[in-house]
């Protein structure tokens, strides 16, 4: 077997006894299963490889089951990656005015999605500064997408702003999971049968990837951060409460959760999963097969994708059906729990969020039709009457929540997103943590996306100090593990405390005649209290 190498051919290059004419603009990476050639830019200096393959093609009996190592394809020669893979299977959120765990609901199927191999999706991105080099050690970012767990790719998450906001020198991984019933079935016959979770086991496989390769694009193993936003930074956190906190070899040191997504993560063999398990195999046409597990694994892609379309559907407004659960051995207890406990895996973290993220996941005509308990009952279906009477009365009588729709707004977005936040700011004791709550209107959930992730396009705040400002501080602690190291000019943030200093936050938001406001603030102790309460009750709702 050829020794790994990176090069720039100059020449002629020959692999697998194939000669072939290379120019200095087609670095190419001889990993130990595969050979791929990248593009290099040199008027944006970034060497992008796109549509690397991480795993097996996840289908046939590997269907359901941990993400296995790809097959040797060195003999195929150089394999061209340019272009991005098209994502892995789409469901979408919850639509109803009831959750089904509570009072039932029946499906519709949709019609079937016809795709060459639309399992086959696991691949990854590699977007490096400048040309590549085994002799240099940059600094490296793993970005995991939002979505719901359910929805989501990479196609506009390129890293080449990423790479243009720190300055460069840095390297961005991005990747594409298993989504929906693909990547987080769950229930008693998937953990005798097959793997819980496999959707973070896929971003554990990402991680492992760069632990063993990275270096060949010039990366530096020892200084990886991952970072997502909504169930990107989800993402984030199970990583960070993987093994109960004690994940080895260490994947990571640095970790950023952008509007941190906290659903229900029920046990593998509740109520619930077990429900969902069984309501996948009536849609799918598996409920009275003898082996329920091995006839899903046989059950034509197209059915299954349309009842995963089906049971995601059918849930709450604004809630994502098909999630993680703790499964025993990746994810062995709670998220909460684990993170109250104090271990966890990293030892940097730079927590962020939106100010107003419970926004988009409230149907303002549902909400107007039912009272708030009865809304907090449809979200968190496992409370009791007292329990979700107390939950109302803590957003009862304030006058920022005058009308139900605005209890509703505030209480999905604080216990789904922002208390979540704070509570792994409060936990997190391996190192240096920092607080940052982005303001800019309307700043719901995601909103914040635009100022780092640009693709060619102005943001609805553009200010050259604040463009600078708000993803320099992010790439700063990429790049340097502080967001008190500034990577490009222009940058205004003023000096940044720990969150552990006074409960200290950066703010950054703009002025009403549209200037930067970028301060440091103290978090709300109101809302402090209200985060006690959803921290008095994770139990029951599960999270």
């Amino acid at each position: 077997m050829m020794h790994p190498l990176v090069s720039f051919c100059l020449a002629f290059c020959v692999f697998s006894h194939t000669t072939l004419a290379l120019s200095p603009s087609a670095p190419v990476v001889d990993l130990d299963y595969a050979i791929y050639q990248g593009t290099f830019n040199a008027t944006s200096n970034i060497t992008r490889f796109l549509g690397i393959r991480y795993a097996a093609p996840p289908v046939g009996k590997l269907r359901f089951q941990a993400p296995a190592p790809p097959l040797d394809e060195r003999s195929l020669g150089v394999q061209q990656a340019n272009t991005l893979s098209v994502g892995c299977l789409q469901a979408g959120s919850g639509s109803n005015i009831s959750s089904p765990f509570r009072n039932g609901n029946g499906n519709n199927l949709p019609q079937k999605r016809q795709s060459p191999d639309p399992e086959d999706c696991l691949f990854l991105n590699v977007y490096a500064s400048g040309p590549i080099s085994s002799a240099n050690r940059l600094p490296v970012l793993v970005w995991f997408h939002g979505g719901g767990y359910v929805a989501g790719n990479v196609q506009n998450e390129k890293g080449d702003d990423l790479i243009n906001e720190a300055g460069g020198e840095v390297i961005v991984v991005t990747l594409d999971h298993r989504l929906g019933v693909f990547g987080f079935l769950a229930g008693s016959q998937v953990k005798e049968k097959g793997a819980l979770n496999t959707g973070l086991l896929d971003q554990q496989a990402v991680l492992q990837w760069v632990q063993k390769n990275i270096h060949l694009f010039g990366g530096n193993s020892d200084e990886v951060t991952i970072w997502g936003q909504s169930a990107g930074a989800g993402s984030v956190i199970q990583h960070m409460i993987a093994h109960g906190g004690n994940t080895q070899p260490s994947l990571f040191k640095g970790a950023i959760s952008g509007s941190l997504y906290l659903p229900s993560q029920y046990n593998f063999n509740d109520r619930i999963p077990e429900q969902i398990y069984s309501e996948f195999t009536q849609l799918t046409g598996c409920a009275n097969a003898t082996d329920t597990f091995e006839c899903l694994v046989n059950v034509d892609v197209e059915t299954l994708q349309a009842a995963n379309v089906a049971i995601n559907r059918s849930g709450f407004f604004g809630t994502f059906v098909v999630v993680p659960v703790v499964d025993g051995e990746f994810i062995q207890r709670s998220p909460s729990r684990q993170m109250t406990s104090g271990r966890l895996n990293g030892i940097r973290l730079l927590a962020m969020n939106n100010a107003f993220e419970g926004v988009t996941f409230v149907n303002a005509t549902y909400s107007a039709e039912i009272t708030i308990t009865d809304y907090i009952a449809q979200l968190f279906p496992n409370l009791d009457e007292t329990q979700t009477r107390d939950a109302a009365a803590q957003y009862a009588s304030i006058s920022a929540f005058p009308t139900t729709n605005d209890q509703a707004i505030a209480i999905v977005g604080e216990s789904i997103l922002i208390c979540p936040t704070y509570l792994l700011l409060q936990s997190f004791r391996g190192g240096s943590a920092f607080k940052l709550e982005f303001a800019v209107p309307p700043a719901t959930h995601g909103n914040d996306a635009q100022y780092y992730f640009k693709n060619g396009h102005t943001p609805a705040f553009s200010n050259p100090e604040f463009d600078a400002s708000f993803p320099g501080a992010i790439m700063g602690f990429v790049k340097f593990g502080n967001p008190n190291r500034h990577p490009v000019p222009d940058i205004i943030t003023p000096p940044w405390a720990t969150y552990h200093v006074n409960h200290t936050e950066m703010l950054f938001n703009r002025t009403e005649d549209f200037q930067p406001d970028i301060r440091p603030i103290s978090t709300d102790r109101a809302l402090m209290e209200r985060c006690a309460f959803w921290r008095s009750v994770s139990g029951h709702t599960a999270q």
